[in-house]
């Protein structure tokens, strides 16, 4: 049988098959989302107040930050009331909202990283001309152009996926509603939609990954020709942070979302998208504070313990 109707409401199954991990995870979730919630306000917070943060980097970061606010939280409240208590639904709408939210931040993160990456390698490779080439006004319209593309991105994938057949039985194989526990619910023909999926995945994965490693390659080159070893370490200490999050991002995202069909594979996906929503975004700002002399100093100055750079 197969409802053709807009379901009542999904059951999120999450980890139920392993109950004994249920509050375990709880724990682990809650605290990586109040370490989301302090790093990456702290970061927007330190850009815009420190004069000496308003540049092209600085401003992409913080919407890097402000991206991961708002995904961790449409997601992760609900997954703390379903990993500690036993209810573990979510209507249709409040699905439909997820995963649009999702589709939506999933795909202007793509983008904002690759955004990124061409703002390193004109750090690096063209550092005469930065200023001229990373101006406000171009910055603004790289973040505009990565934030409009997820939301078409979302408006074209998510009314056919919703639209599916689903199983009356309603169980999503998963902690929140995204497309492929979504297909894999439907008791219709999914072709449209794996197909969809296939071409948004080249678009929205494939692409952007590969205008990345272009940077980076144009960025090695440009660090091989380097003789300077203080020049050789700033130039490494300039991109290291950001190809930290660009690995970790990709290699979550693929193994979500281009996982064989195999109940293996699908349950090792369920853990890579639990640290894709909740670990990536608590680490970002670590990633990019612990390394970063700049966001130390704007710390201090922000607590008024600012001291000579000399002693950082």
């Amino acid at each position: 049988m197969v409802n053709h109707s807009s379901p009542a409401g999904f059951l999120l199954l999450g980890f139920s098959e392993h109950p004994e991990l249920e509050r375990i995870l709880f724990a682990v979730v809650f605290t990586s989302y109040l370490l989301t919630l302090a790093g990456n306000t702290l970061i927007i917070l330190l850009s815009e107040l420190d004069p000496r943060l308003h540049s092209p980097m600085y401003f992409f970061l913080s919407n890097l930050s402000f991206l991961d606010l708002c995904f961790t939280t449409s997601c992760v409240p609900q997954m703390l009331v379903h990993l500690w208590g036993p209810h573990k639904t979510i209507s249709f709408l409040g699905c439909a909202v997820q995963l649009f939210i999702f589709l939506l931040l999933g795909t202007t993160e793509c983008v904002l990283l690759t955004v990124m990456a061409f703002d390193r390698y004109v750090a690096v490779c063209q550092p005469l001309h930065y200023a001229t080439i990373m101006h406000p006004r171009l910055c603004r319209q790289l973040a505009a152009v990565a934030w409009v593309m997820g939301l078409v991105q979302s408006i074209v994938q998510t009314p056919p996926t919703l639209r599916l057949p689903f199983c009356p039985h309603r169980r999503v194989d998963d902690f929140v509603c995204e497309v492929p526990a979504l297909i894999r619910l439907s008791c219709g023909d999914t072709t449209y939609n794996e197909i969809q999926m296939a071409v948004a995945s080249v678009f929205i994965l494939v692409v952007p990954l590969s205008l990345i490693l272009v940077s980076y390659g144009a960025i090695a080159r440009a660090v091989l020709r380097i003789s300077s070893a203080t020049a050789w370490r700033k130039a490494l200490g300039t991109c290291s942070s950001h190809l930290a999050v660009v690995t970790l991002f990709y290699s979550s995202v693929i193994a979500v979302y281009l996982q064989p069909k195999s109940p293996y594979a699908q349950r090792r996906g369920k853990f890579f998208g639990l640290f894709y929503a909740v670990g990536i975004p608590s680490l970002n700002p670590l990633i990019y504070t612990l390394r970063n002399k700049e966001v130390k100093r704007a710390l201090r100055r922000l607590l008024g313990q600012d001291r000579d750079a000399r002693e950082s």
